[in-house]
């Protein structure tokens, strides 16, 4: 037997959770395993009831960001939709109460996800924080915003964004130019983001006025940093050593983020990977926070979840085949 439940939505409502020729509501559909029609000021959902109470609590949570001013995206819809068995999906409309800061654009900026929410409130409440997780998780732009949003609120004097001058699986050869312009390639990213958060112009003046440094992290050595906000990028690509280096640089007033992917290691074959030594020993320590991201806090282009998914499955399935080659060759006694 079918089991129906209402959901009333203002006309002005219907249209962006709806989407574009009922887009949004195609996907709830599929997903949930629904059929949902519309009469008036009233969307009716039926099916199973245990698919139809999720399918309203992800309208109902629809609805609350359209209200917000929020716009339904692919990205938070899909989020929505794979954390509605699992999660209060309220919490996830309160991630959106929270601005970290308003880009060059005028586009507000603000965690898609709970683990990003997670991630910024350790940052706000640690001076050093670990933020673990694959590509396209915010780890980095997130790091970068909160960099900035200190900076212009007077918390920290400067900005230092770094990160080490690892080759990612290929060899560049000899790049021409001076120190500056053959380190520049590998922070690219950082620049990215600035840019977009803060504008080049914005940018260019605080770095001329040395306010905002991006440097490798070898420029690192020997220094105390007092009052700035250091973001090291790629920390998955230091070694033991140079990790230590660089936690013992912060000074009186600072906060650091060091952000990685361990699945993405560049170091060469027999070196350990400063970030995944320097999680273990620091782990439990008061004022250093933890945190890893996982392929449901990506927030690029749907399919990237599925791709770090698929890796990892088939890393785990190739580590399983190692491990029973192993058992194998243990003789029994």
């Amino acid at each position: 037997m079918s089991f129906e439940r209402t959901i009333q939505m203002e006309n002005h409502i219907i249209l962006p959770v709806f989407g574009q020729f009922d887009a949004n509501i195609k996907k709830i559909e599929k997903a949930c395993g629904v059929s949902i029609v519309n009469r008036g000021d009233d969307v009716k959902i039926s099916g199973e009831e245990k698919d139809v109470h999720k399918a309203w609590n992800i309208l109902h949570s629809l609805v609350a960001l359209v209200k917000k001013g929020e716009e339904i995206t692919e990205q938070n819809l899909e989020y929505f939709i794979s954390s509605a068995e699992e999660t209060d999906l309220r919490e996830l409309e309160k991630m959106y109460d929270d601005l970290i800061c308003i880009t060059v654009n005028g586009r507000p900026l603000k965690p898609k996800t709970l683990g990003q929410k997670k991630y910024v409130d350790l940052i706000k409440n640690n001076t050093i924080v670990f933020g673990i997780g694959p590509a396209g998780t915010g780890k980095t732009y997130l790091a970068m915003a909160m960099a900035i949003t200190a900076f212009k609120n007077n918390e920290v004097n400067r900005i230092i964004l770094t990160r080490p001058a690892i080759e990612a699986g290929e060899k560049l050869g000899f790049l021409p130019g001076d120190l500056q312009q053959k380190v520049d390639p590998y922070l690219r990213p950082l620049y990215d983001a600035l840019y977009e958060i803060m504008g080049a112009e914005n940018f260019m003046k605080n770095m001329e006025k040395g306010l905002i440094e991006v440097a490798p992290l070898a420029y690192m050595r020997g220094r105390t940093l007092d009052n700035a906000f250091i973001v090291l990028d790629e920390a998955q690509n230091t070694t033991p050593e140079q990790m230590k280096m660089f936690l013992t640089r912060i000074g009186y007033g600072s906060k650091a983020v060091i952000t990685g992917d361990v699945t993405q290691i560049d170091l060469t074959e027999g070196k350990r990977s400063g970030l995944m030594e320097a999680t273990r020993i620091l782990s439990g320590i008061e004022g250093i926070g933890q945190i890893t991201l996982t392929n449901k806090d990506v927030v690029r282009h749907p399919l990237v979840q599925k791709i770090i998914l698929a890796y990892e499955k088939f890393e785990n399935r190739k580590r399983g085949e190692q491990d029973g080659k192993k058992e194998r060759r243990i003789p029994h006694k």
